[in-house]
């Protein structure tokens, strides 16, 4: 094996880390702000097509594993000069993503959420973009994602219109 041989498979290796460390960041730090069995919650008057509390982990699991494995894909196969714009676009879209959590939950502002969310969804299509130009297979592996978090935010905009203050 030559020394361009092992020097592109270790920059594959660390692209790869990095994403996988990353997403898992951002999945404990939004985690920690959910509390679904809240009284605030619970009492919040929700779509009739909102799906059970259960089926959020079971999607957002294989989701972050996707993004992941797409943005480490996506780094990896990038020239060397939009690598760390890669990695930053990445991060700031996980960033978003652990965000709405806090904004949403914690701060128990639906509004607020809806904001941030909507962020999200800008930031997952310029994400996908980003990685389109390099990587299509990287890129089309997000739609399950951005089709998510799409879900999410007509969720989220239900929400705000159903628990107006009054």
């Amino acid at each position: 094996m030559n020394q361009q041989t092992r020097t592109a498979r270790g920059d594959r290796r660390k692209s790869y880390t990095f994403a996988a460390v990353a997403v898992a960041a951002a999945a404990v730090a939004g985690s920690r702000a959910v509390d679904a069995d809240s009284d605030w919650y619970r009492e919040l008057d929700k779509p009739e097509w909102q799906p059970p509390s259960w089926a959020f982990g079971a999607v957002w699991t294989p989701l972050y594993a996707s993004l992941a494995w797409a943005g480490g894909r996506g780094i990896s196969r990038a020239a060397s000069t939009e690598r760390t714009r890669s990695a930053a676009a990445l991060g700031a879209n996980l960033a978003l993503n652990a965000t709405w959590n806090h904004l949403f939950f914690r701060f128990r502002s639906p509004r607020a959420g809806l904001v941030g969310i909507t962020l999200l969804d800008v930031s997952n299509a310029l994400l996908i973009r980003r990685l389109a130009r390099t990587d299509r297979t990287a890129a089309a592996a997000l739609a399950p994602y951005a089709a998510w978090c799409l879900f999410a935010t007509a969720l989220n905009f239900s929400l705000v219109r159903r628990n107006r203050p009054r």
